[in-house]
């Protein structure tokens, strides 16, 4: 196989973005929008960059049709300091809060929480080391919220259908946000660091129903504070510039495209051919449950462990950046966001089988 090929990128975040998405940033650097300053010099409290923050803004909504019921805000601090914000502004000390733990992040934010008030763990999938999504638990109706990750990037699992619950539901969308359509509006607060599958590294979406603010009891510092964020319009600071306006950029690529059946059609055709390719060499092994399969992250292993080296150096001599498997779980992780095209996935998937083909 040739040793020339470009570059597939299949790193699990920071991750790929479209071509169009790069270029229009790089242009952006020397030149913002005719002004004659780079993106990285204009003020926040400009006209020029409330433009980019209005439109990042409409377009979540539309992306996700939700009214104006619902605030977005783009923060600083990724997803992990949603893990403490979210126990912060939602639940009271003598208050419980129920958590899905299907995975490293939602173990972090099950921690987190209970800094602030009581966690019941209400489906924990250690047991069979995070290869399925137990759906058959009962959360209690006075639990203040649910929360959940998603898309568990590391393990390789995924929620394809909502917790049947009636408390309000809290996601960490991080990892598969805009993958698809969904019913938005069935979620009371979600958030997402935008360097998986919608921009670049360095700012946090979050998007939150006002009528649950402002209920608990404890004083919240000023910057950790969603209701105060939302009166200041995501500007009660400096917010990450740069950040936010590839994440409009991003935001305008997708709507481009067709929006987010568009992102679902593609982004499962991509990982059906790849799942497939992986069932059907016996060198390979995928030990997620089919059902709960990820179509963001595939995680899978060599049957013959000794060969997992052998697998990756091939890869990287091929120019598949980004498929070693995360430390805790090891095996082989090819993550497939909404940029990546299906020409590189199946361009791995003749890789397999080529390898299949020398150690079958």
């Amino acid at each position: 196989m040739s040793k020339k090929m470009k570059l597939h990128n299949f790193n699990s975040g920071p991750s790929i973005l479209p071509p169009s998405v790069l270029e229009k940033a790089a242009a952006a650097i020397l030149d913002f929008e005719g002004s004659g300053l780079s993106i990285l010099e204009i003020g926040h409290r400009t006209a020029l960059f409330q433009q980019v923050m209005d439109e990042a803004v409409q377009s979540v909504k539309s992306l996700m049709q939700i009214g104006d019921d619902y605030e977005v805000l783009f923060l600083h601090g990724g997803a992990t300091t949603q893990f403490m914000q979210v126990p912060m502004n939602l639940l009271d000390t003598h208050e419980t809060a129920a958590y899905c733990d299907n995975g490293i992040w939602g173990n972090k934010a099950i921690k987190e929480a209970a800094h602030f008030g009581n966690v019941q763990v209400v489906t924990d999938s250690t047991g069979n080391k995070h290869t399925r999504i137990d759906k058959d638990f009962e959360v209690d109706p006075a639990a203040k919220y649910l929360h959940f990750t998603t898309n568990n990037t590391v393990e390789g699992t995924q929620w394809h259908n909502l917790p049947n619950t009636s408390v309000p539901l809290v996601a960490d969308m991080s990892s598969d946000i805009f993958y698809a359509p969904r019913n938005f509006n069935q979620f009371s607060l979600i958030y997402a660091g935008a360097q998986k599958n919608m921009g670049a590294a360095g700012v946090n979406m979050v998007v939150v129903k006002k009528e649950i603010l402002g209920k608990i009891s404890r004083k919240i510092p000023t910057i950790m504070d969603y209701q105060k964020h939302i009166a200041a319009g995501s500007l009660m600071n400096t917010p990450p510039v740069f950040a936010i306006y590839v994440s409009l950029l991003t935001l305008r690529w997708i709507m481009e495209e067709g929006g987010l059946s568009e992102m679902q059609l593609r982004n499962t055709a991509k990982s059906n051919l790849l799942y497939q390719t992986i069932d059907s060499l016996p060198v390979f092994e995928a030990r997620v449950a089919k059902e709960d399969r990820s179509l963001m992250n595939a995680v899978f292993f060599l049957k013959d462990q000794s060969l997992e080296e052998s697998f990756l150096s091939l890869c990287k001599q091929e120019g598949m950046i980004g498929v070693k498997g995360y430390r805790t779980v090891g095996g082989v992780r090819v993550s497939m966001y909404n940029a990546m095209p299906l020409s590189s996935v199946e361009t791995f998937c003749e890789l397999m089988k080529h390898f299949a083909s020398k150690h079958g």
